[in-house]
């Protein structure tokens, strides 16, 4: 049937993509996108969706593309296309030389947006086999704090992210000295004393002050008295430019300004120091950084900073493209909110499971790879985007479903009798395609059901508990019915999870995203998880192991934070 044939190379060519594995809600919107005619047979459609996915997901990724090669090849080759194409739009062609660099400031926690630039320029650099930086601006003492350094290094890492070279713009800061000596000495700069309202109504008006005229004697003076001694806001250096430029940023910047703190890195060598335009621009021309992608907020500086590298002979220019950043629903990410948030006990930290500072994304459990498959879902555009928590647990949830472990946990639990259940071992899949087995279970007649299970239990219908037992309730009194699956599939109301009572039953916690704790009993073999792996907790969720902790009596206990369903 043509439907059939259309749901399963779909679902090939998404398995292709996903490590083998086909998502049925991803395939379900692309045939009815197709297909609007389907509308109508929506849940047909699931049950065919659903059926076809189950048989090309026990396929290996060799035999999917074999089979998808012979019966829709120009499926495959669109998707060539398409990883070909992502960086297209630069006109790049091999053998190009590629520099490029990713230029945070050690200031804050890094969130999913800075991830997008970090990712894209280094998936950039390795894509044309060049080389890829990661730079520290870290030109204002005010807002670099020392621990962020390493911080940040650490989290892009846990991205799989590697750099080529490390630098530290204030490393530089003699370079910066000698080329603001430069400028002056040109009279593309002068020294300006006025004070700020005379600056900002100057560059409002496009009215010079006198300070524009100054020679380069008196520039050159003034410029080692701001060195020296001169106090804080006495004296700034702007660029000589264009005061009646349509380009606010070209209205005779300021390059550099005192700021007589304290550096993280460099202590109180310096005492004037380059802003973000004049240091982003040097370090992009001494390092030969050929390429920057980064957010829009940037776009109105790109040809302030292509004139600096002009005026001082960084050529050729470095080429930038600003795309448009994505916005999270509901998520809070500014610094100082975040920080706020902390101090008045709202937020656990700034990996608090509310936020997508990367801290927090890696200790809910979300993969490297479904980060970066996001931000690049975002797109590379000028458009701003509007994304959800779904849109990134999509990504991660193809990952997890394929990799992680199955046990059996029990929130609230709540202890029930079985009339006449047999005793029986049972053995449980720890995964139930790539690890059959690993899970036994010795079962009797009672057992822990969650609360919310047992309260939804109605007299005299058939219920089961998931590879044991089909049971029904009258009354206080609930009885076995039988084994068979078959006379469950006929009449059966719900399939719970479940576990035996025994003293061997391991007490868990679980955090979730709204900082509730739920509490309950999970099945023994989950001591066997390692710190920081994610799992599956039956028919609950995802689950990343956060640590070990003793109960009140001493057994051992684990804490998990829940990553998603």
């Amino acid at each position: 049937m043509e439907i059939d044939n259309i749901i399963r190379n779909l679902a090939l060519k998404n398995a292709i993509g996903y490590k083998g594995k086909a998502n049925p809600k991803a395939l379900i919107g692309k045939v009815l996108g197709a297909h609007p005619e389907w509308r109508e047979k929506r849940g047909e459609l699931a049950k065919k969706v659903n059926i076809i996915v189950s048989e090309v997901n026990r396929l290996g990724v060799d035999e999917q593309r074999a089979e998808l090669e012979k019966e829709a090849p120009e499926m495959l080759e669109k998707k060539k296309k398409e990883d070909r194409d992502l960086f297209a739009f630069l006109g790049i062609t091999q053998g190009d030389k590629i520099v490029t660099a990713f230029p945070p400031g050690p200031e804050k926690y890094p969130h999913i947006g800075h991830a997008k630039a970090l990712l894209l320029n280094h998936m950039l650099a390795k894509q044309f086999g060049g080389k890829f930086i990661l730079r520290f601006e870290d030109t204002n003492p005010n807002l670099v704090q020392g621990v962020f350094y390493d911080i940040m290094q650490e989290n892009f890492k846990d991205l799989e992210v590697e750099w080529d070279e490390l630098h530290y713009a204030s490393d530089n800061m003699e370079l910066f000295y000698e080329l603001c000596e430069k400028v002056l000495k040109g009279r593309d700069a002068y020294v300006c004393n006025c004070d700020m309202d005379r600056i900002r109504l100057s560059r409002e008006k496009g009215d010079a002050c006198d300070c524009r005229e100054r020679g380069t004697p008196e520039n050159l003076e003034m410029w080692e008295k701001m060195k020296a001694d001169l106090p804080k806001g006495h004296a700034i250096v702007r660029l000589k430019i264009d005061l009646a430029h349509k380009n606010s940023t070209m209205r005779d910047p300021t390059i550099f300004r005192i700021i007589d703190e304290e550096h993280a890195r460099q202590g109180k060598k310096y005492r004037v120091w380059p802003n973000y335009d004049f240091q982003n621009s040097i370090m992009d021309g001494k390092y030969g950084v050929t390429h920057r992608l980064r957010s829009k907020e940037f776009e109105l500086r790109s040809e302030l900073q292509r004139y600096i590298q002009n005026i001082l002979g960084f050529i050729p220019t470095t080429t930038t493209f600003e795309f448009g950043r994505f916005n999270m629903v509901g998520v809070e990410s500014s610094g100082r909110a975040i920080r706020e948030g902390i101090e008045r006990g709202e937020l656990l930290g700034w990996d608090d499971p509310s936020l997508t500072t990367l801290v927090a994304l890696k200790r809910r459990g979300f993969r490297p790879e479904a980060i970066k498959n996001f931000v690049i879902s975002t797109g590379i555009s000028k458009a701003e985007a509007t994304m959800t928590w779904d849109d990134l647990i999509i990504h991660n949830k193809r990952l997890l479903d394929a990799e992680a472990n199955r046990y059996f946990f029990i929130a609230d639990p709540v202890e029930v009798k079985i009339e006449d259940s047999p005793e029986q071992e049972v053995e449980l899949n720890l995964h139930p395609e790539h690890r059959k087995g690993g899970r036994k279970l010795i079962c009797g007649y009672t057992y822990y059901l969650a609360a919310n299970d047992h309260s939804a239990i109605e007299d005299g219908a058939l219920y089961r508990l998931m590879d044991c037992v089909n049971f029904r309730k009258n009354g206080d009194t609930f009885r076995f019915d039988s084994k068979d699956v078959a006379a469950y599939k006929k009449e059966g109301k719900k399939i719970m999870h479940w576990l035996p009572k025994s003293d061997d039953l391991i007490s868990v916690d679980v955090m979730m995203p709204d900082k509730k704790v739920e509490t309950g009993l999970a099945e023994p073999t989950v001591l066997g998880v390692k710190d920081g792996s994610v799992i599956q907790f039956e028919r609950f969720g995802f689950c990343r192991l956060d640590k070990r902790e003793k109960t009140e009596e001493g057994k051992e206990k684990l804490v998990f934070w829940y990553t998603h369903k």
